[in-house]
């Protein structure tokens, strides 16, 4: 610890290793699917409070569900993704709907 010269230049040389290694994190979708029992007004619901979709957006995305049979409700780090899917699932449980959301690498 004598030199500071060399014990500067090692943490220069660290943080450089440390910036190759650091790589973004993957992300996935998620998409929310159609059934026969939820209803329109609760997918809308779901979508504005766990999503955070404006009204407009997420009745958009409802009727895309609706028609389409499935629903692109946003892209997420995947923690972020897949506690958000699981926050969807447990409010339309709790409300008696068998609502799915699925994750799908982006």
């Amino acid at each position: 610890m004598e030199n500071s010269e060399s014990g500067s230049s090692n943490k220069t040389k660290t943080c450089d290793k440390t910036k190759e290694q650091v790589t973004a994190p993957s992300l996935f979708k998620v998409l929310m699917h159609n059934d026969d029992y939820t209803t329109m007004e609760f997918v809308v619901e779901v979508l504005r409070e766990v999503f955070r979709k404006s009204a407009t957006e997420a009745e958009k995305i409802m009727l895309t569900i609706h028609f389409q049979g499935v629903g692109y409700c946003g892209t997420f780090p995947h923690a972020i993704a897949e506690t958000k899917a699981n926050s969807a699932r447990l409010k339309a449980r709790k409300a008696g709907f068998p609502l799915r959301c699925t994750l799908e690498e982006a």
